[in-house]
């Protein structure tokens, strides 16, 4: 040591070893980066967090994020607030998370107004492209239709074509149908078999399944294209009869129902999924820690019993598996709804 510092080289031995020191003083630093997503993640949530739901209580979508929403928070440590928002074919519900600046709301969007709402309206409050992140599908589901037991005989879909062509023929028919809101997945799977099958009925729109199916029940409309979950219960009480469902894809609960293709009709398929969307922003690690929670939650036995009972399939995946499915749902309803001609303003 005594010789080193004797040396008349030690001033820049010194500055050598100062500029080696401050090198690796700063490494750990340069690295910090890279760890600062999985700490923003584990951070997350630091309050409730808010799951908007865009239709009523009682809806497929109400369902699936109640079933979800306690297992949810005991993982996040924080209480899930389910907060119903229906409206405008579902953009009410939507708009308010794509809006939100909280880092705590999410939403859960299906195919109105996510994939089809852009075709259907010029102006929309908000774009589902840009302003908000797919970040798991949830569940996805055949529509079903279903005719009022009270008003409709038929028993199949060749029954109920015929029935609805000779309705319309006979002075003062008019044959109507529900679904559960301008622009939703019930709504344009109606048109298109329409479309297919050559005969013409009054849309009634309602906010929200369970509204829509009490209006089948009741006998306020003829028939529905929706969900079967809001069906059930009056399907069991003998007021609604199911005919066919709109996919090859069918839950165990809907096994004993043909499909539309089957039927006559392979032109008319329609899956209507669902799942958690963020607003646009919402850091990649926190979308990671959703989308990693909300996959656990719905490999839950207890929560995938309860939905495939409403006759909902379990889906869950990547957020990309999620994006994918939304861009082929675009590309394929895009042109149905320019050919069939739907506006809704």
């Amino acid at each position: 040591m005594r010789a080193f510092a004797t040396s008349p080289d030690a001033p820049m031995h010194r500055r050598l070893l100062i500029k080696a020191a401050l090198c690796a003083a700063a490494a750990p630093v340069a690295a910090q980066p890279a760890a600062q997503p999985a700490a923003q993640a584990a951070a997350w949530p630091t309050r409730p967090v808010r799951i908007v739901v865009p239709t009523g209580p009682g809806s497929s979508l109400d369902l699936i994020v109640r079933a979800m929403s306690d297992r949810l928070g005991q993982r996040w440590g924080q209480p899930v607030v389910v907060e119903n928002k229906p409206g405008a074919g579902g953009m009410l519900g939507l708009d308010i998370a794509a809006k939100a600046t909280d880092g705590h709301t999410l939403a859960i969007g299906f195919n109105g107004p996510i994939a089809f709402a852009p075709f259907l309206y010029r102006k929309m409050p908000y774009d589902p492209a840009k302003d908000l992140l797919p970040v798991v599908m949830t569940t996805s589901q055949p529509n079903v239709l279903a005719v009022s037991i009270d008003k409709v005989p038929a028993r199949t879909v060749a029954e109920f074509v015929a029935w609805a062509k000779a309705e319309n023929a006979r002075p003062g028919g008019k044959v109507s149908y529900s679904s559960l809101g301008n622009g939703s997945s019930a709504h344009l799977t109606m048109e298109l078999f329409m479309a297919a099958a050559g005969f013409q009925a009054v849309h009634v729109p309602y906010n929200g399944s369970p509204p829509a199916a009490m209006a089948v029940a009741q006998g306020e409309v003829d028939a529905t294209f929706m969900v079967a979950p809001a069906l059930l219960p009056h399907v069991r009480n003998h007021k609604v009869r199911l005919l066919a469902v709109s996919s090859a894809q069918r839950p165990d609960s809907l096994k004993d129902l043909p499909t539309l293709a089957a039927a006559g009709f392979p032109e008319v398929e329609s899956l209507a999924w669902n799942g958690l969307f963020a607003p646009a922003g919402t850091p990649d690690a926190v979308l990671q820690r959703i989308n990693a929670d909300a996959n656990a939650v719905l490999q839950d036995a207890a929560v995938r019993q309860a939905l495939d009972a409403q006759g909902l399939t379990v889906v869950g995946g990547s957020a990309a598996d999620f994006k994918r499915v939304i861009d082929a749902d675009v590309k394929r309803w895009g042109p149905v709804i320019t050919r069939i001609g739907v506006k809704l303003d």
